[in-house]
């Protein structure tokens, strides 16, 4: 039996079907009942055929990683541990309890792992937990660049590398552990969630598009590549999972493309941009709802590359092209 966090979210629920369409058991946890129906669909979306009988290969747990005693008593005869669950918020507001979930919730899977004990445990990172190496601004990060705090850093990317931190502890404890920090992912799921509101708002005409650049993976890429390290005798490493490096521009074009809409054509820059998260800031006090923040704004203008040849070297593993996966999130929305 292998036990999951996460799994009704975008990266959980494609490790779901990875893990089942291998012929896995899996014991999922999760807060919220209602998000369950996602995960059917997009096993629906994947697998018509088969959809029900690769389901069914999932044991479905109320729990919370906060809850250590529910926690261990679910945990307690799985062999494999998958730890995807994590709060994502640029909100300032947000810190503390999302430290709370993503530091102390590993600490308590991490914990619980070396008591059981479990064979193996994946944990999901972020590339937001890999620091530039500031002697070397204009190569690719790595991921053996030191953790580096600035005024730009997120609080979201000091809980991620404060997990780490947790995850790295338990190794020197004995668990036999590997870390996976995936870059910005898209793949089939709720538009309204995570990092497919892009495809949301774009689908809605949006016009602006600004001069910086990240990675972007498929999810079915991030949970292959999880299942492959698991699998495999690797251990205490720590591997990007990134697939292609681009400008935002670029993305917004080929989303656009695939829906059909014209592509944003307007340049915003850094002053337009702050101007904006004042909007959005009093929209905030009537809606409770902010979408840019200081931290986003500087990302949304930042260029930075990642270099995943660590993962591609260590396993039989190719990404799937940035054009496919879009496609494919397009096709497979989730509603």
């Amino acid at each position: 039996m292998i036990f999951v966090t996460g799994g009704t979210g975008l990266l959980g629920s494609h490790l779901l079907f990875q893990l089942t369409s291998e012929g896995k058991s899996v014991r999922a946890i999760y807060r919220n009942f209602d998000a369950i129906s996602r995960v059917q669909k997009l096993f629906d979306f994947y697998n018509p055929s088969a959809s029900k009988q690769l389901f069914n290969l999932i044991e479905w747990k109320a729990c919370d990683v906060l809850d250590v005693i529910t926690l261990e008593e679910e945990m307690t005869g799985c062999t494999q541990v998958y730890h995807c669950a994590a709060t994502v918020s640029f909100r300032r507001k947000h810190f503390h309890s999302m430290m709370k979930i993503n530091r102390e919730g590993t600490a308590n899977m991490v914990n619980i792992a070396l008591t059981l004990p479990i064979e193996k445990f994946c944990f999901v990172s972020s590339t937001a937990a890999v620091a530039k190496d500031e002697t070397k601004p204009n190569l690719p990060l790595v991921e053996s660049n030191k953790w580096i705090q600035s005024d730009h850093t997120s609080g979201y990317a000091i809980t991620k590398y404060s997990s780490e931190k947790e995850v790295w502890r338990g190794i020197e404890e004995g668990l036999n552990a590997v870390i996976i920090n995936p870059s910005v992912i898209f793949g089939a799921w709720d538009w309204e969630e995570s990092s497919m509101t892009i495809f949301k708002t774009i689908a809605n005409g949006f016009k602006f598009y600004t001069s910086g650049s990240n990675a972007f993976v498929d999810a079915r890429d991030v949970s292959k590549a999880m299942f492959l390290l698991m699998e495999s005798s690797i251990s205490k490493e720590r591997f990007l999972c990134t697939g292609t490096n681009v400008s935002f521009r670029e993305v917004f074009n080929l989303i656009a493309a695939s829906l059909n809409q014209k592509a944003p054509s307007i340049q915003a820059g850094k002053l337009l941009s702050h101007l904006a998260r004042f909007a959005d800031g009093i929209q905030c006090i009537f809606t409770n709802k902010r979408v840019l923040t200081k931290e986003s704004v500087h990302s949304a203008h930042s260029n930075t590359t990642y270099d995943s040849s660590k993962l591609l070297k260590a396993i039989d593993f190719q990404f799937t092209p940035l054009r496919d996966t879009i496609e494919n999130a397009v096709k497979g929305r989730i509603v």
